[in-house]
Formats: structure tokens, sequence, C-alpha cells
């Protein structure tokens, strides 16, 4: 047997400690400092210790979905049910069970290193650290559509028929909460669906926003809340000075209900104001100064921006490779059609920029990173198409081809084609981003000689797996690369309980 899978572990360390409030952790961080001297590179291997500390109880979690009736929010609130019910259905293929395949914290492991046998040890990663289980949230939202969350779910046809069957009675009694809808933000074709909408002015739909929180929070019971935008893409905000660039700017423009303020804006503003956490799910830019500042401000957390599914996952990973083994890319060109109410709404050129740009972004990091293949300023061609085919509902089809250079003139070229049902995919990345934003909050680390505990900085640049164009702390590094992503977080909650990261060294085994 080469590997071994286990429920729990223990530490066995001076160095890690359990109480009934914490895991704390002695943790030495090992890195290295570089620097350019006259041409040089000088480098310097830096230990630093720190100290973490996890708080071990969890909280009773809410999550509120922007955009609750689309596919996305009736498949992770149907799924979730269909879990925590054990609820089983047929379909042509058998019995099927119910599972969060596709969520990395529910349904991966981690190595946790090896026997004397040279057997390898696996640990859940849901078990690294205490987390929310899926099972325990409680799910509430927004939609410009009134529809009850049962007959959204069978307009999205997303489940097997027989599974719809068995959730009607679970779903139909939850409806959405009024949303804000502005026209000019998403494609003319959705008018046909806001029919659940908030009036008034945009100051006066913001505080409205916050009060559903709060009511959310205190007719539940409970401890946290996460706000989800996962409803239809806007077009890009113009960034413009005096309107969004500072906090009092912005502000101020709410009051007077300037133009250039999105309803995923005031969402996000809304949700800083009530220090609840706010993930942005899709691509445009809610995120302006002004917010970021505002989060940074209240010590809130926030993370975007876009959930990465498919297409540019696969391309995170194969681009990675490509160029980590010399290769050099030249043209990467993706295909998209789909045929949900997002292709629908992405089918206006506005809304598909805003989705452009950050699928053009993911490769940008990995090609910086190998001046021997692209010289400076050096990019590959890269085009993205995305086209609204209403027959395949919510089977989107990706096709790509890659194109390399290789040895001594040559040319290879990797074509693609993925079918994935879309909603499928993003609904378990819902359920890790909410998960994982919230054991963030947990989780407070100091240097040794520091005297106060400090949390992860407000912006969330740890769950950049799940996402498109990860939104990163100024001056920070954007990491595209797919498994320095998960590396991240996997060594994060290592330290947490003061295991080393694993190196793949396998020294052991190697005299």
């Amino acid at each position: 047997m080469s590997a071994q899978m286990f429920e729990s572990f223990k530490v066995n360390s001076p160095n890690v400690k359990y109480t009934d409030e914490h895991i704390i952790s002695d943790y030495t961080y090992q890195t290295t400092k570089v620097q350019n001297v006259n041409g040089e590179l000088i480098i310097e291997p830096v230990d630093q210790k720190y100290i973490f500390k996890t708080e071990r109880k969890v909280p009773r979690m809410g999550v509120m979905i922007v955009g609750l009736c689309g596919n996305n929010g009736t498949t992770v609130v149907g799924g979730v049910i269909a879990n925590r019910e054990g609820l089983c259905w047929n379909t042509k293929q058998g019995l099927q069970t119910p599972n969060y395949f596709g969520s990395v914290v529910m349904s991966s492991t981690i190595r946790m290193g090896m026997d004397e046998n040279g057997c390898d040890a696996y640990v859940p990663l849901k078990n690294l650290i205490p987390m929310v289980h899926p099972n325990d949230i409680v799910f509430g939202g927004w939609d410009i559509n009134n529809a009850n969350l049962a007959d959204a779910m069978q307009r999205a046809q997303v489940f097997d028929y027989d599974l719809q069957v068995q959730l009607i009675p679970h779903m139909k009694n939850i409806t959405p909460l009024p949303s804000i809808y502005f026209p000019d933000f998403i494609a003319a074709n959705q008018k046909d669906r806001a029919n659940n909408v908030l009036t008034g002015t945009k100051k006066e739909q913001m505080e409205q926003i916050r009060k559903d929180i709060r009511d959310f929070k205190e007719s539940n019971k409970l401890d946290t809340v996460v706000v989800m935008w996962s409803a239809n893409t806007e077009r890009f905000s113009s960034l413009v000075p005096g309107v969004n660039d500072t906090i009092d700017n912005l502000m101020a423009a709410i009051d007077r209900s300037e133009e250039e303020i999105s309803p995923s804006t005031l969402f996000a503003v809304a949700s800083i104001l009530e220090n609840t956490t706010y993930i942005n799910g899709s691509p445009q830019n809610t995120f302006v100064p002004a917010v970021i500042d505002l989060a940074i401000q209240h010590n809130v957390s926030i993370g975007g921006d876009d959930f990465k599914t498919g297409q540019t996952k696969i391309k995170s990973v194969l681009t990675d490779y490509l160029v980590s083994a010399g290769i050099k890319p030249v043209s990467i060109v993706s295909y998209n059609h789909l045929g949900n109410n997002d292709g629908k709404n992405l089918s206006a050129p506005q809304q598909f920029r805003s989705k452009e740009i950050t699928k053009s972004n993911v490769v940008d990091d990995m090609i910086a990173s190998n001046n021997i293949l692209y010289k400076q300023g050096e990019h590959p061609d890269h085009v993205i198409v995305i086209k609204y085919v209403p027959y395949v509902g919510d089977s989107k089809r990706a096709m790509d081809e890659y194109t390399s250079q290789i040895f001594m003139g040559g040319h290879n070229t990797i074509v693609l084609h993925n079918t994935c049902e879309d909603s499928l995919l993003a609904a378990p990345i819902i359920l890790d981003l909410v998960i994982l934003a919230e054991v963030t909050s947990r989780i407070t680390m100091k240097k040794q000689n520091d005297d106060q505990f400090a949390t992860f900085h407000p912006v969330l640049s740890l769950l950049s797996y799940l996402l498109k164009a990860p939104l990163v702390p100024k001056h920070a590094t954007v990491v595209n690369a797919l498994f320095k992503q998960r590396a991240c977080i996997e060594n994060i909650f290592k330290a947490c309980v003061g295991i080393a990261p694993d190196n793949n060294m396998l020294l052991e085994q190697r005299l």
C-alpha cells in the first residue's frame, strides 16, 4: 500500500498546544530574500519565527447569495439540502447519492507525511483545522426575480428530474428578498426577469440591504454571515475622480445616486458597513479603490473576482506546465458556448468585456516568470470567445488551442474539448469560498517578538485558487498558477498545526 487515509490526527510536538479555545503553533517560516546588487542576484535564506493561533469553536454561519434564484444559487442550496437530508435519486445510470465532489475543502486530501515503510499518510483538508460543514450553513439572499427556489431550480434544469421532485418540498418556501436593479449595468435581455426589485435612491437601497443582513443574522441566530455575489455579470464601472476613488467621495456619490455606482458596489459597501465578509463571484470591477479602502478601514474581509470553474482552471495548469517545461506558448485561443442565463447576459458586448478581462490575465505571472522564453513585454496571442447557444443550457462547451514553439524551430499544438455542467462546477466553489473566508477570520498570527496578534489582510488573497482574477493587497504579487495557489492554502493550514510544508524532496528515499 503506497498511501493510507486517516480521518483525524495528533501532532506530537512541543511547538503545538491545544487548549479548549485555541490551537497555538510555534512555526518557523523559511523563505529567501533577494537583492539586485550591481547586476548580481544576492540570495539570503531567512528564518522567521511566527506564532499562529486558531479559534477552535466553529460558528453558526449564514450565507446570503445575491442572485439566489439563478442557476448557481439554486444548485448550491439544492445540493446542500440533498446532502443534509441524504436524498438519493435515480438516473439511467442507476441510483445516485449526494456528495460534495468538486469542493477542495470537502473532497480533497492533504499529505501529512510518510511512515517507516514509505507509505504516505493523508487526511481530509476539512479536518486539518476546525471548519464549518456545508450541511450546517443557513442560506438566504436576494434576486431581481421573485420565483421561489423550487420554481427557480426547475427553470435552471441543472439537477436530474428525480432529484428535483424530492427537493421541491424543501425549496418551495424559500423566496428571495428584493434586489437592486440598475438596467444600465446588465444586459437589456434581463429586463423580463426583473420583477422583484428595490426602489428609492441608491442610499435608500443600500440601507435596505444593510437591514436585510441584520435581520437575516438575527432571525436565524447566526454568529457570522458571508455575502456572495453570484448574480449577473455587470459592465465595468468607470473609475471617476470624485466618485469612486476615495471613501468620502464614494459615500457622497451614493448619497447623490451617482450613475457609476453599480449594484454590486452597493452590496459590497452595505456588507462592509455591517462587518460582513463580501465575495465577488463575477468578473466586474466591484472593488473600485474606495471599496477596497473601506474594507481595510473597517478590517472586513473581501474576496474576488469571478468563480474559476472549468476552462480558466485548466489554462492556469497547462500554461504553468508548458512554461515550466521550457516550452513557449505563442498562441492561446479559447472558445466557449453555453445556454444558461449567464450566457444570455454575456451575449451583450459590455458584459462580455468584463468576462474577457478576467479570463485574459490568468497566464500573466507564468509568462513573466521566464525571460528565457519571453523578452521584456512579449506575450502570447490570447483570444477569448463566448457565444450564447440556448439549447445547450447549463452544459457549457469549451474548446482551446495552445500553439507553442519547441526545440529548433518546431511547433506543438494541443487542442482540448471540455464539456462541463457549469453550475455543478460553480456550486462547490461557492461553498469553498465561504468556508475558507470564515475560517481565516479565526486565524491570527504574530512574529515571535511582537506583542499583538494580527488577522489576515482584509483583501483575502488566500482565495485565489477559486477565482479567475485574484484580488490581492496593494503591492502584493498576483499568483495565477493553480498548484501554487492550492499549496498556499494547504501550507498555511499546516502552519496552524505546526507542520512543515510538503517539499517533495523525499531525501530519506534518495540515499
